[in-house]
């Protein structure tokens, strides 16, 4: 499959193998001042074994949730790897409308940070790694450059896949006319969303304004930015994006980035500062797609290329055995 937009959708919509046991439902508290909760799915190893074990806490993309399939095919890997899993929910996600009284968006790194606190508190973990997929892929890379030199020990190594480090061009590339049909199918999502916390909070939240979206940036200009404290989209988009951080990354951090990916950007001025920043090995792929990445199967290995790559990373980095995985370019 050498087109990115077939790359995009086959790698969605693929049905998976995967074998993970019953998941523990948590939900944390990331915000007292506003009571707002996001719900987590856990898979653990033996209680015994549990705080040495290398954790793994993965965060989906754009109207994403814990039970999209890159999300239960990393989920699946690491779990049979010997890993922890936490598959984070953002705000909202998951059908957890009434947990929250905030929306959701693309600034809330703070939220990485407080599930991360919480379970490493909770079960005494000594070793994790973040993994993030476009909108998630942001919050983790924002959240590594928001700590710099002060990551907690606990925190070995930040994976980025197709992560909109550059939010307002990628904003503005859903709305060209070749991809209409992704920001059609993202903001019939996300309007619903929107609706179903109107109804829940009528007082606080308008769909009058709903009338007034017809792309990505008219929805955060609209929506995300009344609603959520900021001045505009473009407000919005410069205090959100990882772009502003990501030269301050310290921990061992990895970005996929594919050249065919229909609609995120990255300016070349943010690629500079990846480039320099020592901490980051940048993969930039001719093919892959958004969040593709699709490869050939074999006995070994199922050819989702990306999932592989990065447990491969994180084992290099993170673990303390030699790598036993090849990092493909």
């Amino acid at each position: 499959m050498r087109n990115g937009d077939v790359q995009t959708l086959v790698a969605n919509f693929l049905p998976r193998r995967v074998k993970l046991p019953p998941s523990e439902s948590v939900v944390v508290l990331v915000e007292p001042a506003t009571n707002s909760h996001v719900l987590c799915h856990c898979n653990w190893q033996p209680a015994d074994v549990r705080g040495d074990r290398m954790t793994i806490l993965v965060v989906h993309g754009l109207e994403g949730s814990s039970s999209s399939q890159y999300m239960l095919g990393n989920a699946d890997k690491a779990w049979r790897a010997g890993w922890n899993v936490i598959r984070m929910n953002m705000r909202n996600c998951c059908n957890t409308e009434a947990l929250s009284s905030t929306l959701y968006h693309s600034g809330l790194s703070g939220d990485v940070k407080a599930v991360a606190r919480f379970f490493v508190e909770r079960h005494k973990l000594s070793r994790m790694a973040w993994t993030g997929y476009s909108m998630g892929g942001n919050l983790v890379l924002k959240a590594a450059g928001e700590y710099g030199q002060d990551a907690p020990h606990w925190l070995r190594a930040v994976v980025g896949v197709s992560p909109v480090i550059d939010m307002s061009p990628s904003a503005d590339a859903l709305h060209e006319p070749r991809n209409r049909i992704y920001e059609l199918n993202f903001l019939r999502n996300m309007l619903r969303r929107y609706r179903r916390k109107a109804a829940l909070s009528p007082d606080r939240f308008s769909v009058a304004s709903c009338g007034l979206v017809r792309s990505i940036r008219t929805y955060d200009e609209y929506i995300v930015a009344p609603n959520c404290g900021f001045q505009s989209a473009d407000d919005y988009y410069n205090r959100c994006a990882s772009a502003g951080v990501i030269d301050r990354i310290a921990v061992p951090t990895l970005i996929l980035h594919s050249l065919d990916d229909p609609f995120i950007r990255l300016l070349p001025e943010t690629r500079e500062k990846i480039l320099a920043n020592p901490h980051i090995t940048y993969i930039e792929t001719a093919r892959g797609g958004h969040c593709g990445y699709l490869a050939a199967a074999d006995a070994q290995d199922d050819g989702y290329w990306a999932e592989s790559t990065l447990m491969g990373f994180i084992r290099s980095v993170a673990e303390d055995t030699p790598a036993n995985a090849k990092l493909a370019k």
